[in-house]
């Protein structure tokens, strides 16, 4: 064999082995990688907040770099009522906020913001998930779902003691969304606000008392600036709050990557839900170790409460009714849940 033929086959040699090379990466490796960037109005230090950002990494982590996202905690990127509008508007690819904050935009989600006397978060958070599957919501249907979640038994914090309706009366109480019409019910005259706002409103007397789950006297350091935790259980609500995707980039993703996020939905959707009643703990070890005071009403006094804001709850199913909307059956179905699994 002489030296040019030796060469000719070398090459040809090197030129198959470079297509088996090239064959056997996958595709996506030379895509581009898709970025995107998800707002939340949790601050950064908070858990709920730390778990979103997580949540961020493992996408980047189960799509092997393909997808990277861009978190902003705090409310940066959009502030905490404008975030479902941006997510739509793609001003974030991602979003997670409160249902609430966007009053009347969510109607028939609004079943989980009621009074139905919640004892957990785990239990309300695989409820509203639940939900959303059977009733598909309409209301949703400019973006892409992610997952849902809701928090423990909201309930009643002050700066004075209440034991009844009566020392509740009158008394400036923080809430949004549905909580203010269970304030109202209450006898309390109701402040709206986001709870970004909440503390300075409290510590410097703009309100007396504020509804929430127990965990944000730590993770929103709420308890620092009230004293009373009123154990309301019979009239406790909850929050429904959203993890959302833009629609359009939502379908630009390739359906493998699509399905691996869809994976991790399921994962993080149980993740919340025990996370909740977690920090919900946390929430109530820190108002003990402040010596703050704990008020169990009397289970005659508890029913009072429960009675008072049963006309929410029917106040809801009526003006459902009024818009077409399915308020009677998505409340038995609410009711029926928490039966069996609370």
């Amino acid at each position: 064999m002489n030296r040019r033929s030796s060469i000719g086959i070398t090459a040809v040699v090197c030129l198959f082995v470079l297509v088996l090379l090239t064959g056997s990466v996958p595709s996506y490796a030379q895509e581009k990688v898709i970025t995107l960037n998800f707002s939340n109005f949790f601050p950064a230090s908070h858990k709920n907040s730390i778990i979103m950002a997580d949540w961020c990494k493992e996408v980047e982590k189960r799509t092997k770099g393909r997808v990277k996202i861009t978190y902003y905690p705090g409310a940066v990127l959009t502030p905490a009522g404008q975030t479902y509008d941006s997510v739509v508007k793609g001003i974030a690819d991602i979003g997670e906020s409160v249902l609430g904050y966007t009053k009347g935009r969510f109607p028939l989600t609004e079943v989980i913001d009621l009074p139905l006397g919640y004892k957990n978060a785990y239990a309300a958070t695989r409820m509203i998930n639940a939900y959303f599957k059977k009733f598909q919501p309409k209301e949703f249907d400019q973006v892409k779902v992610m997952y849902l979640h809701a928090h423990g038994p909201g309930i009643l914090f002050t700066k004075r003691p209440v034991q009844n309706l009566e020392e509740l009366k009158g008394m400036k109480v923080r809430s949004t969304g549905f909580s203010a019409k269970v304030a109202a019910a209450l006898g309390a005259s109701p402040v709206a606000m986001p709870q970004t706002e909440s503390y300075e409103a409290l510590r410097t007397g703009i309100v007396e008392g504020i509804l929430n789950p127990i965990e944000a006297m730590k993770g929103w350091k709420i308890g620092e600036v009230v004293k009373y935790t009123i154990e309301n259980y019979g009239s406790a609500y909850s929050t429904s709050f959203f993890v959302v995707m833009n629609k359009e980039k939502w379908k630009a993703l390739p359906p493998d990557i699509q399905k691996t996020i869809e994976g991790i939905n399921e994962e993080w959707m149980e993740k919340q839900g025990r996370q909740w009643d977690a920090i919900d703990k946390e929430g109530r070890e820190f108002m003990v170790q402040r010596g703050n005071k704990f008020i169990a009403l009397s289970k005659a006094e508890d029913a009072r409460w429960a009675a008072k804001v049963r006309p929410v709850i029917d106040d809801y199913v009526k003006e459902l009714k009024t818009k077409g909307l399915p308020g009677e059956e998505a409340l038995k179905f609410c009711l029926e849940y928490l039966k069996a699994n609370q």
